[in-house]
């Protein structure tokens, strides 16, 4: 929990690239298709707000979907062992 707080007092808000994203589709099938991809949403994340997130998964449809409950944006700091669990799953299916 110490680590949790402590974390928290160095995070610094930065900017995102939200404008980057509007202008220009880099996630296309040839640059970035081949791979595969699980997208991890973190259900109480106050930065990449459900819509923002549900923009992404249908902008670039990932092959699955997974959800952490209770997992906020820093997810490591916030769910280390559900994260952990999920990265072992993911790993075991798409390797």
């Amino acid at each position: 929990m110490q680590d949790l707080e402590l974390a928290k007092t160095l995070v610094r808000p930065n900017g995102m690239f939200f404008d980057d994203v509007a202008k220009e589709s880099l996630l296309t099938e040839a640059r970035y298709g081949s791979v595969s991809r699980v997208y991890i949403v973190c259900e109480e994340d106050q930065l990449m707000k459900p819509e923002f997130q549900r923009w992404i998964i249908q902008n670039s449809p990932p092959d699955e979907v997974k959800s952490i409950a209770n997992a906020n944006h820093m997810i490591i700091l916030s769910k280390p062992k559900e994260l952990c669990l999920c990265l072992q799953e993911i790993s075991q299916k798409y390797h």
